[in-house]
């Protein structure tokens, strides 16, 4: 790999203009950072995409604004994979499925990390029930098809981290879910995009969903149902996955609209998706929509 952590971002002083790059610190949470309002210097690359990232430059620059790792171009339709922890199957009284359960995100709903807002739609507001998922997310790094478990890893490019945003009124209305999780700006990624040699086994990962300082999930991939090769190796039978497909691989016990009493987003709260070692922190400031 010709990197460990990616960002993309607007550099200060340079408003115009979109970078890739790598942060000088390699130990350094860019979304903590950022959040902080702390400089982040990052090495930057020659390339102009995470998904042909080139090599580095002597120059270096500052994140002014951090982006989506991808562009909404370059992710096509976002695979989803829902019900893929027990703990979170237990909570939902749901059993606990036989193969993934697959539902789709448009790429509109791509969305870039704060200080991008996160809009609650009009549409989910009049329910009040907007509700967050904290989530791994697979960035397949070369075409993909019919792969098998043993080779699947050899397609993933990085990892990320995702918040599922959910309008849980129109989630329990359907049987399917990609209207109630598919709405403009429902999947915010980011900020990092970080080598799969540095996650050689991404089960050792620690996830962590935070709304406003409190914790609300905690969760060792472990709990896993499908683990990453499994998932990847499932979703490429007989489809084939394009360089840049986004997969986002569940999330854990916790959700607020499980909890009593219930944690639902509103304009103003902060959610935090913390996934460590290497991926950090994803923030999400909540907004209506006008």
């Amino acid at each position: 790999m010709a990197f460990q952590r990616l960002v993309r971002f607007v550099p200060k002083g340079l408003s115009s203009k979109i970078l890739i790059g790598e942060p000088v610190d390699s130990a350094v949470d860019v979304g903590v950072a950022v959040r902080k309002g702390l400089d982040v210097k990052v090495k930057v690359f020659s390339g102009a995409s995470v998904l042909d990232a080139g090599s580095a430059t002597d120059e270096v620059a500052v994140i002014d604004r951090v982006l989506a790792p991808l562009t909404q171009s370059e992710v096509g339709t976002i695979r989803c994979i829902g019900l893929n922890y027990k703990r979170h199957a237990e909570e939902a009284k749901m059993s606990i499925p036989d193969i993934p359960t697959l539902f789709l995100k448009p790429a509109t709903s791509l969305a870039d990390p704060w200080p991008a807002p996160t809009i609650i739609p009009k549409h989910t507001l009049a329910s009040d029930t907007a509700d967050y998922e904290s989530e791994l997310a697979i960035v397949i790094g070369k075409e993909a098809k019919n792969v098998s478990e043993a080779d699947a890893l050899d397609y993933v490019l990085g990892y990320t981290a995702c918040n599922d945003i959910s309008s849980r009124a129109s989630q329990f209305a359907q049987t399917q879910w990609c209207y109630s999780k598919g709405f403009d700006g429902a999947c915010p990624i980011g900020p990092v995009l970080v080598s799969k040699a540095l996650i050689p086994n991404p089960g050792d990962l620690k996830l962590r969903g935070i709304k406003n300082g409190k914790v609300l999930q905690d969760s060792p991939l472990t709990d896993l149902i499908f683990s990453v090769p499994k998932v990847v190796s499932f979703l490429s039978q007989g489809t084939t996955l394009p360089k840049g497909t986004v997969i986002i691989t569940g999330t854990p016990a916790g959700v607020g609209m499980a909890k009593n009493p219930k944690e639902l987003l509103h304009e103003g709260d902060e959610f935090v998706v913390e996934i460590l070692p290497h991926i950090g922190s994803l923030y999400n400031v909540m907004e209506n929509e006008k």
